[in-house]
């Protein structure tokens, strides 16, 4: 076993702050640090100034540290190449290559790796023409899903029975994938991999649009909760067998191999289980769910990943019972986000069970804590069941106040009603 581990976590948002606070757990580690973090990291670890897209500014802060192990959180210090400085600099880092993080900057390259490896996804077309766009549109008909071929933060997809309002969003993209619908429920998986071995999370389910019931635009995650009660048993070995290890396998042949988190967004559609789409990282708000869960010490996890030992390591350990995850947005999120507003109640007495994962925040020069950015925090709550964590977190969210800031009422209810009848 590793010992006195010093982890440098790259990154400022509420995955972030869920990994610092999840490895700052880990016995075997020692010290914690932040790049640049925000006021919930600064409680467990320490949070530097330090740019995340600045990859030369980041190897050096993890040499001035003497870390053992970096973890770059968010997508687009990957694809800018972060871990390679870090790599570079003779530094162990978690996370994949520039070159390896193309499977989530850029849908079309994902889309060639599922072919190549035999993946099951929805057929699709690459449209850089408003010509070629419309003949995908008029070829899969509606409901209409365009895609974004680059990073936009989780909300760079349209799924529309709107034909305008599709065309107006691959006008306002360089490059679009047009899909063909997938229906049935969505699921994220999640797998830790140093290149070759592939070890699954448990599933969890997000919940991506703004308003109850699925209505409105989509935003990077409302909240999320896990386990899935309805999955089906052999779900997570079904994944692996014919997504996550082919995958992992076609990246290798390839010469880019895949080592860090890769996430599938899955469809279990009436014809099987099918590929949405890949990230390059730890979703979010599904990460806060899981690692809430996780009992398997983290840091040493991730250390054995970006070292290449992920074969030596046990099954993962998970806690008995459910995680929900509720996220504060801000008033006017997604589109046009208010910040700047006094956030209260964050620092009071929460639920049993409950914690607060801080996402958008910041500091004024008086201590008081500011909405940042649109998604403000999320509140963790966790229990015997999904019902006993949705109460937890939902009894502490109630109590934090934010000027015009709002949440979802119905993250996970179906499923715990399911579950309890």
């Amino acid at each position: 076993m590793v010992r006195d581990l010093r982890v440098l976590v790259v990154g400022s948002g509420g995955r972030e702050h869920a990994l610092a606070l999840a490895i700052s757990r880990d016995p075997a580690v020692a010290d914690v640090h932040v790049a640049p973090g925000n006021p919930g990291t600064r409680t467990i670890a320490t949070n530097h100034s330090v740019d995340p897209m600045d990859a030369d500014a980041i190897a050096q802060l993890a040499i001035k540290l003497n870390i053992d192990l970096v973890v770059v959180g968010p997508e687009a210090p990957l694809v800018a190449g972060v871990a390679d400085a870090v790599r570079a600099a003779g530094i162990a880092c978690f996370g994949p290559t520039a070159a390896a993080a193309q499977i989530e900057g850029s849908k079309a390259f994902a889309k060639d790796v599922m072919a190549a490896a035999g993946v099951p996804t929805g057929d699709s077309r690459v449209c850089r023409t408003a010509e070629e766009v419309a003949a995908a549109l008029d070829a899969f008909g509606p409901p209409y899903v365009v895609k974004d071929d680059g990073l936009a933060s989780g909300k760079g997809v349209v799924v529309t029975e709107d034909r305008q309002a599709a065309l107006e969003h691959a006008a306002n993209c360089q490059q679009v994938v047009i899909e063909e619908y997938l229906d049935g429920p969505e699921v994220s998986l999640f797998a830790i991999t140093d290149g070759t071995t592939v070890l699954p999370l448990q599933p969890a389910q997000d919940f991506k649009r703004v308003g109850d019931g699925d209505i409105g635009p989509n935003t990077g995650g409302m909240g999320a909760y896990t386990p899935l009660p309805w999955a089906p048993d052999d779900l997570v070995g079904e994944v692996q067998r014919n997504v996550l290890q082919p995958t992992v396998d076609e990246m290798k042949r390839r010469g880019t191999p895949f080592a860090g988190l890769l996430y599938a967004g899955l469809a279990l559609t009436s014809r099987g289980v099918k590929v949405i789409e890949f990230n390059a990282r730890f979703g979010d708000p599904e990460t806060q769910a899981l690692l809430a869960r996780l009992q398997t010490p983290l840091g040493q996890l991730l250390h054995a990943a970006a070292t290449g030992q992920l074969a030596a390591q046990p099954a993962l350990a998970w806690a008995e019972g459910a995680a929900v995850a509720v996220v504060l947005g801000a008033e006017g999120y997604p589109q046009d986000p208010v910040i700047g507003a006094v956030i209260h109640g964050a620092d009071g007495p929460l639920a049993d069970g409950a914690h607060i994962i801080q996402a958008g925040t910041a500091l004024d020069d008086q201590g008081r804590l500011l909405s940042a950015g649109g998604r403000v925090l999320a509140v963790v709550g966790t229990g015997a069941d999904l019902a006993a964590a949705r109460n937890a977190a939902y009894a502490s969210i109630a109590q934090i106040r934010l000027s015009g800031s709002f949440y979802r009422s119905d993250i996970a209810q179906v499923a715990a009603e399911s579950a309890g009848s």
